[in-house]
């Protein structure tokens, strides 16, 4: 039995990885050099020199149900993970810039992986009086034997990433009867004296975004409030996000608060098929590009990211008729004024 695929993941997702790496998905290319660009939640020692890369960011939306309605708020991001190659010589190891083993080829580079705090349900009236949480990941690394055909021990990869560190504010506050203003404010409080940006981004919350559920009460949308919520609506101070209702309309049980500027209930276009962490641009038209690549491109992508190796396979495994419905839909019909 195959589950139905979940429209709200499906958008956090999407925004989660918005950016993380760019056509034509090489190391090489010269926009991957400066990945990571959006939602970033930067250390306060960076932010204090740099004001652009801000240090938190702030949610604030409307939810009517009173007091005992609640509220249960996940965040999540992702963390710069540092990828080294390393070869094996003799009984030692010797980092490289790129190994290649029985013809598959090793880059080191950056990847990423994803982090979540998320916060149990707490009543309107709990919040009341502030609640906070901490984030705390310790610097670690994971080594990944790469051997040959004959089974012989020829390298490593080397993934590690540095120690996270942040704190999760949450605050409700009445705007009006039964309805209250329910703050979550992220903030990283790593300790970071500079350095460059590939060194400052490790200690970042990459692509952050909250996602805010409620039962027994119902968001208000911020885009288009009823009237008499839309002063305290405009009153909703939103930092670095931008909160929208997701899921199936008419239903305003969760928000999505992403860096990225969504209408109210965004989706997934049926027809995709799959990440393609490149927003800008058109499916059509990316994996037509994908498809027309040398082997050599497609070899240097597969090496530059596990997730670009599956834009590939994903890209090279549709159908005629899968790449024809790529050319677009009509989804509704109206009549022209």
């Amino acid at each position: 039995m195959s589950l139905k695929p979940d429209p709200v993941r499906a958008i956090a997702d999407a925004c989660l990885y918005e950016g993380y790496i760019l056509w034509p998905y090489r190391r090489s290319a010269l926009k991957n050099q400066q990945r990571f660009t959006f939602g970033g939640v930067y250390p306060p020692g960076h932010s204090e020199n740099h004001p652009d890369d801000p240090s938190r960011m702030q949610t604030e939306v409307l939810v009517r149900g009173g007091l005992e309605a609640t509220v249960e708020v996940t965040v999540r991001f992702l963390q710069v993970v540092k990828r080294a190659v390393a070869q094996r010589l003799g009984d030692e190891l010797e980092e490289v810039d790129e190994l290649t083993i029985d013809g598959q080829r090793y880059l080191s580079w950056e990847e990423a992986v994803e982090r979540e705090l998320q916060v149990p349900p707490m009543s309107v009236e709990r919040l009341q009086n502030g609640h906070r949480e901490e984030i705390a990941i310790a610097a670690d690394r994971r080594l990944e034997e790469l051997r040959d055909h004959r089974r012989d021990f020829a390298g490593v990869l080397v993934r590690s990433w540095q120690t996270l560190r942040g704190e999760l504010h949450m605050s409700a506050a009445p705007v009006a009867e039964g309805v209250e203003r329910v703050s979550a404010t992220i903030c990283n409080t790593t300790p970071c004296a500079g350095g460059s940006r590939a060194e400052v981004l490790e200690r970042t919350f990459c692509s952050t975004h909250t996602l805010l559920r409620s039962q027994g009460g119902e968001f208000v949308s911020l885009a288009d409030p009823p009237a008499d919520l839309r002063e305290p609506a405009a009153a909703c101070r939103n930092v670095g996000t931008w909160p929208v209702p997701v899921g199936e309309r008419p239903d305003r049980s969760t928000m999505l608060s992403s860096p990225i500027i969504l209408e109210d209930y965004p989706r997934v276009a049926p027809e995709s098929p799959g990440d393609l962490f490149d927003g800008g641009e058109i499916d059509q038209l990316l994996i037509l590009n994908i498809l027309a690549m040398t082997d050599e491109e497609k070899a240097e992508m597969r090496a530059s990211d596990p997730r670009a190796a599956e834009i590939i396979d994903r890209s090279e495994a549709l159908t005629p008729e899968e790449l024809m419905r790529l050319h677009g839909s009509i989804r509704e019909m109206g009549m022209a004024r």
